[in-house]
């Protein structure tokens, strides 16, 4: 299928696409003006023969405001800046025979190109791709890269979707970084923001008032995807990086604030279609996954190869909760959903979400979620830290910080080998301690309501740490996230080694037993004793059992079978300690 939007070379020169519905007049500016055609349902078209991939381009609109493509495929002088005319088909990829891996051999590991190395730069994560591979991770997931305002940002203020941000090089730079992963067996994720746009650097309001609704997200105006031309855009735009850049994946940011009318099908609905056909056409495994606070679990679905409608996993936020309240007893906002955390583990690993339509105080006192248990168990990404769950703290302080290692060491052999896909942050597998602050690069008003904005948030933080709070707009900011991969600790190669350990397990003993796996049962007691079981694909019965607790405890162990980690369990458990049995 043709792309409906943006700049194509053609045999003989580029053709030019926009959707402005609302505008009189769009001119093509590049060395010189040419007006363009305008078509049905608000299309304006131009056909500029002998122009070359690598030209600068602008459109105008009814002679009154200069305006980049939309679908711009790269802005090397930022949003405000010439949109520039790419030929994707130029690339010469080495990794040609690459299909992916199967979803139940994922392991993520989350990171921010700008902060995964010192130089911030597609090209420089490739010298970290071997350091992933034998700590056992399998995909790289990167947060957004749709161009945003600024040189310094989390991603998620992104206006041109198609273009990835200049701030970390050139599009070859990054299919460069895809192709030397895919040459080491890592997938590639990309997580993608297609509930709002970013509040600077958007003209679509002015030339495609019909792109937006008169209701308002918690960052912006609402997408109108009852539009089909703007659902086209959002569809052509996942086609976009999963083929021009073969990402293996796909993480759509808070799907809950995605439009959709009622009595149809959701935008979501039709993504998922049209990646699955692609799946199909090319023989690829490509992974769609949710992040969605309503807790959608009639949305998800693990086993639909290739995707069909639904989702392969969601980022499940109960997890990291209750993980959080039990290691660090915080129970401000969101987490004071999470009273009894140790209950709720047992929940979420007996049936996936915690909330599955109980009332939520947080949410509104409102039923949140569906019932989840006849999912498969890799239906859901667990984790213990992501950019939110740091980045949203007043210091961006890591749970490094905030348990003790024994803590999160029982912690990770729970996450590692459970048979719900994990999910590392970059530098989690070491248990690096930089911290990962909010941080952006607006100027004027913007800059200042950022900075309001986050005062009022956080009143509390800086009445009680002041001047440590960081300034968002501060480029030192960004500065004290940018992992150290010079200096660690012998209790970090510990904790690596530790990681890669739990790792190696999972990929003999889980890994080749999660297709077809089912979710059985887990119990929660008083005196800190878990235990949870799960029918896995070979029809063997994988058991967990852990001492979540400071103390001993007394355990009289039924747990019949091959210990994989942890040594059998004895009659009596030390405090934060974790054994797994596979049984028949």
């Amino acid at each position: 299928m043709r792309p409906s939007f943006g700049a194509k070379p053609t045999n003989d020169g580029v053709s030019f696409r926009l959707w402005a519905p609302g505008a009189r007049r769009v001119d093509l500016l590049l060395e010189r003006r040419h007006a363009m055609q305008r078509r049905q349902d608000g299309w304006y078209v131009a056909e500029i023969a002998g122009l070359r991939p690598g030209s600068p381009y602008k459109f105008r609109i009814d002679d009154e405001i200069d305006v980049p493509d939309p679908a711009s495929a790269f802005q090397p002088e930022d949003v405000f800046g010439p949109s520039e005319v790419i030929d994707h088909d130029a690339f010469a990829w080495r990794a040609k025979d690459w299909r992916g891996r199967p979803w139940e051999e994922t392991v993520l590991i989350e990171t921010h190109v700008g902060t995964f190395t010192r130089e911030g730069t597609y090209r420089a994560m490739i010298d970290k791709l071997d350091h992933l591979v034998t700590s056992g991770i399998t995909a790289l997931e990167l947060m957004p890269l749709a161009d945003f305002a600024g040189r310094r940002g989390w991603g998620y203020d992104g206006v041109l979707w198609y273009a990835p941000d200049s701030a970390y090089g050139r599009p070859e730079d990054l299919k460069t970084l895809i192709d030397e992963a895919h040459l080491r067996g890592l997938m590639v994720f990309l997580d993608v923001v297609y509930n709002h746009f970013g509040p600077e650097g958007n003209y679509l309001g002015r030339y495609a008032p019909s792109f937006f609704t008169d209701a308002h997200t918690p960052w912006g105006s609402t997408i109108d995807y009852r539009v089909p031309q703007v659902r086209a855009f959002a569809v052509e735009n996942a086609l976009s990086w999963l083929t021009d850049y073969r990402f293996d994946g796909l993480r759509l940011d808070a799907a809950n604030h995605i439009m959709a009318a009622p009595g149809e099908q959701s935008m979501l609905h039709d993504l998922s279609v049209a990646v699955g056909e692609l799946a199909k056409a090319t023989g690829r495994h490509i992974h769609l996954v949710l992040e969605n606070g309503d807790n959608r679990a009639s949305l998800l679905d693990a086993a639909q190869e290739p995707p069909n409608g639904k989702y392969r996993a969601q980022w499940n936020d109960d997890y990291h909760h209750v993980w959080h309240v039990m290691l660090t007893g915080e129970l401000n906002g969101y987490y004071a959903d999470y009273q009894t955390p140790r209950m709720d583990l047992a929940r979420a690993l007996a049936s996936g979400f915690v909330y599955q339509g109980e009332i939520s105080e947080f949410w509104g006192k409102k039923p949140r979620g569906e019932a989840s248990g006849e999912l498969p168990p890799a239906t859901f990404v667990n984790f213990l830290q992501n950019h939110d769950q740091i980045g949203n703290r007043p210091l961006g302080d890591r749970l490094e910080s905030l348990a003790s290692p024994e803590q999160i060491e029982a912690a990770l052999a729970v996450t590692l080998l459970a048979p719900m896909v994990p999910m590392l942050f970059q530098g989690e597998e070491w248990g690096s301690t930089v911290p990962f602050p909010f941080f952006c690069d607006f100027q004027g008003g913007l800059a200042d309501a950022v900075r309001k904005g986050r005062k009022q948030e956080y009143a509390w933080a800086y009445a009680k740490y002041g001047d440590e709070v960081p300034d968002p707009l501060d480029p030192a900011t960004l500065q004290s996230a940018v992992l150290d991969w010079t200096g660690r600790t012998p209790e970090q190669d510990a904790r690596l080694a530790l990681v890669r350990d739990l790792l190696a397990v999972r990929r003999k003993e889980i890994m080749p037993r999660l297709k077809d796996a089912r979710f059985g049962d887990a119990e929660a007691r008083d005196n800190g004793l878990l235990t949870a079981h799960w029918r896995m694909g070979d029809g063997r019965q994988l058991r967990l059992t852990a001492n979540l607790s400071d103390k001993d405890i007394a355990h009289s162990s039924n747990d019949a079978g091959t210990p994989i980690w942890g040594g059998a369990a004895g009659s009596r458990l030390p405090p934060w300690s974790v054994v797994w049995h596979l049984g028949g």
